[in-house]
């Protein structure tokens, strides 16, 4: 939902490769499981940035020396063709990432 408050916003397209998401082999396992997309679920804690391309893997690698930021990833790029967030599969395809329809989970906080 942050990508596409933020390319709406913008009027930006943002593609997100699904391989290079930091998503724990734990949490991939239990959202296979229940039929979870984990896009979709609560996730505080995690910061969003969109920066320069040039500048992306400096200011990652400056994340990674803080304990928090140790899990910090170049997850994808902005591209043009309009605003949206569009996600690039393990399977080679693309797909839409839209707001999330229906009741999500409820918030545990």
């Amino acid at each position: 939902m942050t990508l596409n408050e933020m390319a709406s916003a913008a009027n930006a397209r943002f593609v997100l490769d699904e391989g290079r998401l930091p998503v724990r082999e734990s949490v991939r396992g239990v959202c296979e499981i229940l039929g979870f997309d984990p896009l979709y679920l609560a996730n505080e804690g995690k910061a969003v940035l969109i920066v320069a391309g040039d500048a992306a893997e400096a200011i990652v690698a400056a994340l990674r020396e803080h304990p928090y930021g140790r899990e910090a990833a170049i997850v994808g790029e902005v591209r043009e063709g309009g605003s949206g967030v569009r996600m690039r599969t393990l399977a080679g395809g693309v797909r839409a990432v839209d707001y999330p329809v229906g009741d999500q989970l409820p918030r545990i906080c």
